[in-house]
């Protein structure tokens, strides 16, 4: 092992311990107190089947209101972190975040319809991660259909897919009625995980673990995608499999994300830039840290999303207030290039 392979891998085993650190603070953290003994005494006795000895109140806390929120925000941040890791390597572009082929949008316009309809949670979250695929399927149809570059083609018909299904968000707002609907389509538009129940992380884990661990296993050769094309193909790499596997994989993790969650911004596309500081622009070391740091990072700005005042602050707003400053603080410093 190499002095650089050492130095990656202590990076790798803080960034593990911050997290780790993070997850149990969330169950920590709350209106009703628990102190860390009696957490971690009421986490062991659930993985080793032991009798529960607590009260009946502390059981619900934990395990039916905190433990399916700080799951499902680990969850959203990792596959928001690492689908905008993929995209950026995909299109060769740090600009580009998870959102760029519509599924963003596809899927608010799925909730948005969904609420309007007067569908139940479950229902919310099926029509917007339906939509969400249907925006990216539609994207790269029109793009194939292209006789220009194809990943050009494919920039360009994500954006103009996702400038249709904005336009039918707004059209559902206008028609939705103002007392009821139009405040919950405009809440979740925002993003929250004020809802999350245990049948929600169980949805959300099938298309996560879907697109996450392909993802992992590919991610040796998402380096060559960042070579180009004929570099790439001179190497025995079909390109054009690998890139409609990273986008099937990117999009099945950014609409399942969505349609739990609302529209989070910024993690998909701030938090590769961070990683790229502290583990360079390799694939191999890129996915895996994006997963842990974007897990980390949502679950933080959940905390004070629930802890900052007496109501709940929306996600979306929170992670545009961290993520841009911190993207403006990148782009001055020149961010990923400091790379050692």
């Amino acid at each position: 092992m190499t002095a650089a392979d050492k130095r990656y891998a202590r990076r790798f085993i803080m960034l593990g311990l911050v997290f780790v650190l993070v997850l149990l603070g969330s169950l920590l953290l709350g209106r009703y107190a628990l102190s860390p003994g009696q957490l971690l005494h009421m986490l062991w006795t659930k993985v080793t089947g032991g009798a529960a000895d607590w009260p009946l109140s502390d059981d619900k806390v934990v395990f039916a209101v905190r433990l399916p929120r700080v799951a499902a925000a680990a969850l959203v941040g990792a596959a928001l972190a690492v689908s905008g890791a993929a995209y950026q390597g995909m299109f060769r572009n740090p600009m580009v975040s998870p959102d760029i082929l519509g599924a963003s949008t596809g899927a608010g316009f799925g909730a948005a319809v969904a609420i309007l309809l007067g569908a139940g949670y479950f229902g919310i979250s099926a029509a917007a991660f339906c939509c969400g695929l249907l925006a990216v399927a539609a994207a790269r149809l029109v793009s194939r259909l292209s006789r220009t570059n194809q990943t050009v083609a494919l920039i360009l018909a994500g954006m103009m897919i996702s400038s249709l299904f904005s336009a039918g968000t707004s059209f559902v707002k206008l028609v939705a009625d103002t007392q009821q609907q139009l405040p919950a389509i405009t809440y979740w538009l925002m993003g929250s995980l004020s809802s999350i129940k245990d049948k929600d992380v169980l949805f959300l884990s099938i298309p996560v673990t879907l697109g996450m661990v392909p993802l992992l296993v590919l991610r040796w050769r998402m380096n060559l995608l960042t070579l180009g094309e004929e570099e790439a193909q001179s190497m025995g790499v079909n390109t054009r499999r690998l890139r409609g596997a990273v986008i099937v994989c990117a999009t099945l993790l950014t609409s399942a994300s969505v349609a739990v969650s609302g529209m989070i911004g910024w993690v998909g596309l701030v938090i590769p830039h961070f990683c790229r500081m502290l583990f360079g622009y390799d694939y191999r070391r890129l996915i895996p840290a994006g997963a842990l740091f974007g897990a980390a990072f949502l679950l933080a700005v959940d905390d004070i999303a629930r802890l900052v005042t007496t109501g709940e602050l929306p996600l979306g707003i929170l992670t545009a207030f961290v993520g841009a400053p911190l993207f403006v603080y990148l782009i001055v410093t020149g961010g990923g290039r400091r790379v050692h």
